[in-house]
Formats: structure tokens, C-alpha cells, sequence
């Protein structure tokens, strides 16, 4: 079973994170919720997840990195270093490695966005350093899927469904939700 990784800090984007691990467990997908700073995560709308355990214990083997965005999650994302050195791991390993709305950001802190085709919130084009820009919802690039907002949310969702479990996963979560 494929397995994915999202870090969740305070000030995350509820709605993004939410569809995505939603979608991905729906389609059978492996999902550890890891809280970069504690166990309490709190939304930049007030909702409230409880992570299954602290990035920094995390040890294990992963087939992909989910970052939400969230103006505020997204800077605490961007400054940890480990997180930083963790996304260039599994780049490097040729992982897939995923961000919306601002998290896109985080990824080109992480360099692994250098000469790729990527998408983020407008406005933050200019924290996008190496990458090459496009408006498009969800952007594929080899390894790297991003995508620019809430709105976008459920087609980034079925395009990490795609990469992680197959189009016919993402075919059944489509019909299944109605979408």
C-alpha cells in the first residue's frame, strides 16, 4: 500500500488538508498526519486535528510529502530546516513531493522546484525562487505535483490519488464522491 506523509502546523489550510488525506485514505492510501510542533494542531480557521505523531519522530518509510498551505502553517513549514532536508531527501529519491496554495513555497525553499513547472496562490509567485510559474490549478511535473488554493483542493487531491494508487483509484474516488 503506497504510503504518503503530510505535516501539519499551526495556521494550516483546513479545507486543503482535509481533502487530500480524506481522498487519498479513500482510495486506500496510507496517510500519517505528522504536527511539526505538537500533537494539537490548530487551523487558520480554528479547526482543530490531532496529528498521529510529531514530524520530528517520524522514522519511516513514506512514498510521498503532502504540504497544505495556510499563510501562517506555511511559514512555520518553511522554516524548519529538517522539514527542508526531508523534501530534498525524497526528491532526491525520486518521491513524490506535493504542495498547495502557499506550501508550493516550501518546496522552492527546498530547491527541489529548480527548472520545474509549478503553481501556487497569487501573490506568492515571488517566494517561488527557480521554478517556472504557471496559473494552472494543479501543475504536474515529473515527481512534484502543486496546486493554487481551496478551490482547487479536490483536483489536487485526485492527481496525488493518480500518482500514489493509479487512475482507476482515482476514477472510483471521482465517482464515489460525485465529482
Amino acid at each position: 500500500m503506497p504510503h504518503a506523509i503530510t505535516v501539519l502546523a499551526d495556521g494550516f489550510e483546513e479545507v486543503e488538508a482535509v481533502t487530500y488525506i480524506d481522498l487519498l485514505r479513500r482510495a486506500g492510501v496510507d496517510v500519517t498526519i505528522l504536527g511539526l510542533d505538537g500533537i494539537e494542531v490548530r487551523g487558520a480557521h480554528g479547526l482543530w486535528v490531532r496529528a498521529e505523531m510529531l514530524f520530528g519522530d517520524f522514522d519511516g518509510e513514506f512514498d510521498a510529502v503532502v504540504l497544505p498551505g495556510g499563510g501562517p502553517g506555511t511559514n512555520r513549514l518553511a522554516a524548519s530546516k529538517e522539514l527542508r532536508d526531508l523534501i530534498q531527501l525524497a526528491h532526491a529519491e525520486g518521491k513524490l513531493c506535493a504542495a498547495i496554495c502557499a506550501a508550493p513555497t516550501v518546496l522552492a525553499l527546498a530547491g527541489v522546484l529548480d527548472s520545474r513547472k509549478a503553481t501556487c496562490y497569487p501573490g506568492c509567485e515571488n517566494r517561488m525562487a527557480g521554478a517556472l510559474p504557471v496559473e494552472d490549478a494543479v501543475v504536474v511535473d515529473g515527481n512534484i505535483i502543486t496546486s493554487r488554493a481551496v478551490g482547487t483542493a479536490i483536483p489536487f487531491a485526485l492527481e496525488l490519488v493518480e500518482a500514489l494508487a493509479g487512475e482507476e483509484a482515482a476514477r472510483d474516488v471521482c465517482e464515489a464522491i460525485l465529482y
